[in-house]
């Protein structure tokens, strides 16, 4: 499967509001990630730098990059905006990570 990872920003003071926000994920918004094809959806803090880190395992066949294309997400995104860096469209900046290490028992060698 497939996985993405990727960096954000939110802005100082922000975590309680951003987990908030996110404990009360939209259901239009659950389901068209559901079928996009994101199976696992994670988000990690680092508080010292309000650093957000988020990695999501997609389907084979998923259609992730297609996401900004719905309303639901351009809505989400503009209710996020005010919390964490974004462009112009309130899209986050998001920063593509490189995998660098993969451990996974049983298998013959690492990443």
């Amino acid at each position: 499967m497939p996985i993405q990872a990727f960096r954000m920003t939110l802005y100082p003071g922000q975590m309680a509001e951003y987990r908030r926000r996110h404990d009360a994920l939209w259901p239009e918004l659950s389901a068209a990630l559901q079928q996009a094809g994101i199976e696992e959806y994670r988000i990690f803090l680092d508080s010292e730098t309000h650093q957000l880190f988020a990695v999501m395992v997609l389907r084979e066949d998923h259609q992730a990059d297609r996401l900004p294309e719905l309303s639901v997400m351009r809505r989400w995104w503009a209710y996020m905006a005010d919390i964490m860096e974004t462009h112009e469209d309130q899209a986050p900046v998001s920063v593509p990570l490189d995998e660098v290490f993969t451990f996974l028992p049983g298998a013959t060698s690492c990443k």
